[in-house]
């Protein structure tokens, strides 16, 4: 059972290093804003964790049960642990981040998690964070670049890939699209913003594969 979990995590990590690459990259003013990938292109250590691996792994398989209600309370258990920064610093930065999407200043959010992600690249949610930010400031392609970072630190963070596949499907990228909302609903099925984008894409193509 371990090594069907593992192969999702390849999986999922491939999906979004293929996915990513098909979104169009910013004007410069703007991409700017997001940080270069580095020279080896991997993610540092996450950081903020307690649970052992092990532990995480059998809250996954119990996430991706389609009976039962175990699976809830397995997904609150995930997203409790990664909200985990283990720096005082980093939650006040991702709590003043969400404090500037609130109050509609993307461009506010995006300078405070921005020192977020400096001070903890380990970090998969202020990633996450400042994807939302870059999102909502129309700012697709920084945006996928911080969604491809946090997959690189968590391949198995399905609310990037959820955010990736619902910006794919907005550019008419609809093959990647369903790529990714299966990719998220193969980690966690429990998902209806995902279900509803594969039931839309597969309609869409009037029953051919897509």
């Amino acid at each position: 059972m371990r090594g069907f979990y593992l192969m999702i995590h390849i999986v999922v990590a491939a999906y979004a290093l293929m996915i990513v690459p098909a979104l169009p990259i910013a004007g410069p003013a703007r991409a700017q804003d997001a940080a270069p990938p580095s020279a080896t292109d991997t993610a540092p250590a996450p950081t903020g964790r307690a649970m052992p691996a092990g532990e995480m792994d059998d809250l996954f398989a119990e996430l991706a049960q389609t009976e039962g209600e175990g699976w809830a309370a397995a997904e609150s258990d995930i997203l409790r642990e990664w909200s985990r920064s283990g720096s005082a610093v980093a939650d006040l930065l991702l709590k003043r981040g969400y404090a500037a999407l609130d109050a509609g200043d993307t461009r506010g959010a995006i300078g405070h998690l921005t020192a977020l992600t400096e001070h903890a690249p380990g970090f998969a949610p202020g990633w996450a964070a400042r994807a939302e930010a870059f999102y909502l400031g129309g700012d697709l392609g920084p945006a996928a670049d911080d969604l491809r970072r946090v997959l690189l630190i968590e391949p198995r963070y399905w609310p990037a890939l959820t955010q990736l596949a619902t910006m794919l499907e907005e550019l008419g990228r609809d093959r990647a699209a369903l790529k990714a909302y299966r990719a998220s609903l193969a980690v966690n099925p429990h998902q209806v913003e995902a279900e509803e984008g594969v039931a839309r894409l597969r309609q869409a193509a009037e029953g051919t594969p897509v």
